[in-house]
């Protein structure tokens, strides 16, 4: 398992675990497990937000 999916996975978990019942229960999962997937994607080198963060490279 890698960092994408371990990420992925916690959010999922941490959503369920926050959330109760309903609709809400299933955006706030749904918004936690994307955040988990960034996450881990960042972590993996997949994804890259230095331009986001302002570290990118110089032009």
């Amino acid at each position: 398992m890698n960092a994408t999916q371990t990420g992925l996975l916690a959010g999922l978990l941490l959503g369920v675990a926050g959330a109760t019942g309903g609709f809400l229960a299933f955006v706030i999962t749904l918004v936690l497990g994307v955040i988990g997937l960034l996450a881990g994607r960042v972590l993996d080198g997949e994804l890259d937000v230095s331009g986001v963060l302002g570290r990118g490279r110089d032009r």
